[in-house]
């Protein structure tokens, strides 16, 4: 049973009791309700595997999980084994437990480009520490970030160029400086106007596209011939393009980088890796002035570890990284097909790669549209898929995938009557979605 058929009150009322107690209704703005359509919010009871369930008693099939975190379904039996076991040992003590150093080892058996890690609970902490290195290993002020990507981390050094800015101050907005993706001679002019002031070049090493031959080492000349440090953010990259992130499938290795989502399956564990002479001025070994690299109560907490642990063991032995990329391949496939045969091709276009696919809802001028998103949304939600994104998880099967197609051209043929009208709003049933920066609620 769906949505369609069963409706949402339960959820309705619990994103009623979720605002009164949680600023927003949730704890990650894009997990908010403004993300989806009006009165089709599923606040979720449980997960298996590619499959959610809501408290009303609907199913979905589910994309994007966790924000794309749990990249082997929901309840992986080795995952939840290991976490288990290690739940009986404790949990988190007052000196270095055991499972630190084979965390650390398997880490950096998997990543082999790094030297030495350090592991924390969330992106953040990893991104605002790798920034706090450059900064200190260089002594310059300013970071330099890729402009044309959506986040990096919670901290004021990011969120000061987002529309969300409020109490962060100016002098803070100053200090963080944006680069385009993929043109190096532009990059190399911002490197030439704050000569001598940018401490790092930070960036996803690919998103929607791999990037053009040859960009990424030029992009670590340029950042070493300018002084700087070159991080990739593999928050995402890590694990969906190859257990050994970006880095490791495009041969090209940075400074500094960082890891999480898919790293637990889930459960919170992150990472900050590099190279040793930087990585150990946050050390007891280096005779420079010392840096507080990362000291987190929690970062280290023996059950996420263990979770990592299992996750790194499982992508080799089950071969997820490639079945991640044969599932959405499949999806796409299908998804552009059935947009082909509605006629709606230009309109809503997927992107990405294979592993990490999202989609573009566009209005009858090709523009990106919050009101076509809704109403694609919408029907999705209705059709029993939740999809803010179409990234796949290795919980998933052929039958889930062939089933979203199913969702997706039903969804089409409303689409297209929509466009045929020139006002999608009749099928948006109610306000639209929201994009989460903005400044105003």
């Amino acid at each position: 049973m769906t949505a369609r058929e069963r409706g949402l009150p339960l959820s309705v009322a619990a994103n009623a009791r979720l605002h009164t107690l949680i600023p927003g209704g949730a704890h990650t703005y894009a997990k908010g309700e403004d993300q989806y359509p009006e009165g089709l919010a599923p606040v979720i009871s449980h997960g298996h595997g590619g499959h959610v369930w809501d408290v009303d008693g609907n199913e979905y099939i589910e994309y994007g999980a966790g924000l794309r975190s749990v990249s082997l379904g929901h309840v992986h039996p080795k995952v939840i084994e290991a976490v288990q076991r290690q739940l009986q040992l404790g949990s988190n003590f007052v000196r270095p437990g055991l499972i630190e150093l084979q965390a650390a080892e398997r880490f950096l058996e998997t990543v082999p480009t790094a030297d030495m890690v350090k592991f924390a609970k969330n992106g953040s902490d990893a991104t605002t520490a790798a920034v706090r290195l450059a900064r200190a290993v260089t002594g310059r002020p300013l970071v330099a970030i890729c402009g044309t990507q959506p986040f990096f981390s919670t901290d004021d050094w990011f969120i000061t160029t987002t529309a969300m800015r409020a109490g962060i101050p100016t002098s803070t907005s100053d200090l963080t400086v944006r680069f385009p993706y993929g043109d190096l001679p532009a990059t190399e002019e911002l490197l030439r106007q704050y000569d001598g002031q940018i401490s790092c070049l930070i960036l996803e090493a690919a998103t929607q596209h791999d990037p053009p031959d040859g960009y990424l080492a030029g992009l670590r000349d340029l950042a070493h011939q300018y002084g700087c440090l070159l991080i990739f953010d593999e928050m995402i990259t890590g694990f969906r393009w190859s257990e050994a992130g970006a880095q490791g499938l495009y041969g090209v290795t940075p400074d500094l980088s960082t890891f999480g989502k898919a790293l637990g399956n889930g459960f919170a564990v992150s990472a900050l890796a590099g190279r040793r002479e930087l990585m150990e001025r946050g050390g007891l070994r280096d005779s420079a002035e010392r840096v507080f690299i990362l000291s987190t109560t929690h970062g280290a907490e023996s059950h996420a570890l263990a979770a990592a642990i299992a996750v790194m063991e499982t992508y080799p032995k089950e071969g997820v990284a490639a079945r991640l990329h044969e599932l959405g391949d499949r999806l796409a496939a299908g998804v552009r097909q059935v947009t082909e045969d509605a006629g709606v091709a230009q309109h809503v276009v997927v992107r990405g790669r294979a592993s990490n696919l999202v989609f573009a809802t566009l209005d009858e001028n090709l523009q990106p549209s919050q009101d076509y998103r809704t109403l694609f949304l919408r029907e999705l939600v209705l059709g029993g898929v939740l999809g803010p994104s179409f990234v796949v998880s290795a919980g998933l099967t052929e039958e889930d995938i062939d089933q979203t197609i199913e969702v997706v051209a039903r969804a089409c043929v409303v689409y297209r009557i929509a466009l045929d009208a020139q006002d999608p709003r009749t099928w948006m049933g109610g306000r639209p979605v929201r994009p989460v920066f903005r400044k105003y609620a």
